[in-house]
């Protein structure tokens, strides 16, 4: 199998400059073996103007089959003389993919100690693949390609020359053109795509695959258009590991889309928290004042937007009042600890048809939570930025608009009770702030105003004379003889 890349240039940046990013010096033609052939790298044209460096990759079949063990087209075929008489020597696939990466690691990774400035310089790149698997015809093609800066020729291959009547193969001849990328995202489009068009892939895909599809898809994947069909296909439809791949392009989506650190977002869980918690006193009785505030409100179809660990999910799940309760959180990792506890791969039909858990972030409006009777923020408006808490006002009460709201936040004045903590911090480290008990009455009043609720407050925990109670709690009922509010 074949493929080519090429790039211009001029005195100022001549084109050879595409041997420093590749690691391999034009004037020479070198060698390297692969686990499953042998890949040779050369350059038919290295001048100032122009710079074409190739890749071949012989295949040595007998070792495919033989390495294979049974897994993957090249050692499971339809029939015995399938393993010898196939496509794998000259079509671009998963075999390809392997060698780019193992032959350009360095060029993949956007490294090049030489020369350190050029592998984050854009350059004009064209990519030629004379034969190229397309499980879903020149448009995949086009559709995978396009969206991440590509100009795309995909030439449908004859089935044979002589007998046009046959009409195409499923091979295309691949052309990309850009003038905007750098060599390092190329090759990673290209490590990710060729096996995905193919929709095979030699060896045995493991967990470890889904490190290598965000590794290689970082900057790309998480916003293109076909992501479902590219995980699904780079992972060989292994329903488990494309589920994981899917969580976690996910948590980048929604930290992109909050300007955030991915870190930041996930960080409801600490590794090492990764366990069953013995709540503290405190987070008992946040728990049961929600709960009573909940069947006060006669409310049946309850969101526990932040839900965290599941803690608050659990507890409405054993009152049969509540008949839809719903968990979000923008934590993967958090929802896969409250899926752990509420035991949901082992949960009986009826029970199960009463909770769903969903990742999605307070920081965009989203439909899915329309509807409801009630909305739980515990603890949860005190871990944003000030600057983005109208956001989620809007989200909650301007666009869900559930008939009651509950929150509960810390009360900053209690701060002084307690003996562990330093003059001056607030409780967590990802607290942005604590308001006192004035400061956040105005901010609730303010809110109620706007989008038409009425607010009332009540204590959580021991009622101290002097700063209050350790938590604070609003309980906002909507007024419906009030217009739905605008944003603002």
């Amino acid at each position: 199998m074949f493929l080519t890349i090429s790039t211009r240039g001029d005195a100022a940046h001549p084109a050879t400059d595409l041997g420093y990013l590749l690691h391999k010096h034009p004037g020479k033609a070198q060698k390297f073996s692969t686990s499953h052939g042998t890949a040779h790298v050369f350059y038919p044209e290295a001048d100032e103007q122009r710079c074409t460096a190739a890749l071949l990759l012989e295949i040595d079949t007998v070792a495919l089959v033989r390495r294979g063990k049974g897994k993957g087209r090249g050692g499971a075929p339809d029939a015995a003389l399938a393993q010898y008489v196939n496509d794998r020597p000259y079509a671009a696939s998963s075999l390809l993919a392997v060698a780019l990466s193992g032959v350009f690691s360095s060029a993949l990774r956007g490294v090049c100690a030489a020369r350190p400035e050029l592998p984050e310089r854009a350059r004009p790149l064209r990519v030629e693949v004379p034969a190229l698997p397309a499980r879903g015809g020149p448009g995949l093609v086009h559709r995978l390609f396009e969206p991440l800066g590509w100009t795309v020729t995909a030439e449908p291959v004859a089935l044979d020359t002589e007998f046009p009547a046959w009409g195409d193969s499923r091979y295309v001849r691949l052309v990309l053109e850009s003038e905007r990328l750098t060599l390092a995202e190329a090759l990673r489009h290209l490590y990710v795509l060729l096996p995905v068009l193919d929709d095979a892939k030699h060896y045995w895909v493991s967990s470890d695959e889904v490190d290598k599809l965000l590794r290689a898809g970082e900057g790309w994947l998480p916003g293109h258009p076909e992501q479902k069909l590219i995980t699904s296909r780079y992972l060989s439809r292994r329903w488990s590991l494309t589920r994981q791949a899917t969580e976690r392009l996910e948590l980048v989506r929604l930290a992109e889309a909050d300007d955030s650190e991915v870190e930041e977002l996930d960080n409801a869980v600490a590794e090492e928290t990764e366990t069953e918690e013995t709540p503290t006193p405190l987070a008992v009785r946040r728990r049961e004042a929600i709960l009573a505030a909940l069947r006060e409100s006669g409310a049946a179809r309850v969101l526990d937007l932040g839900c965290g660990q599941g803690q608050l999910v659990q507890e409405l799940l054993k009152d049969t009042r509540f008949t839809e309760v719903v968990g979000l959180d923008v934590s993967a990792r958090a929802l896969t600890i409250a899926a752990r506890r509420l035991k949901l791969d082992r949960m009986g039909e009826r029970q199960a048809s009463r909770v769903r858990l969903l990742q999605g972030s307070l920081a965009y409006t989203d439909k899915r939570l329309k509807g409801y009777d009630a909305a739980v923020l515990s603890e949860v408006i005190e871990h944003l930025d000030l600057p983005r808490l109208p956001t989620l006002e809007y989200a909650v009460f301007g666009a869900a608009r559930p008939r009651t709201v509950v929150v509960t936040t810390p009360n900053v004045e209690y701060n002084v009770r307690w003996e562990t903590l330093p003059a001056g911090h607030v409780r967590h480290g990802d607290h942005r702030f604590e308001w006192t008990r004035e400061e956040f009455r105005a901010w609730a009043a303010r809110v109620a105003e706007l989008h038409g609720y009425e607010v009332g407050f009540a204590p959580v925990g021991p009622d101290d004379p002097e700063v209050g109670p350790p938590t604070q709690m609003a309980l906002f009922h909507r007024n419906d003889t009030e217009k739905e509010a605008k944003p603002a």
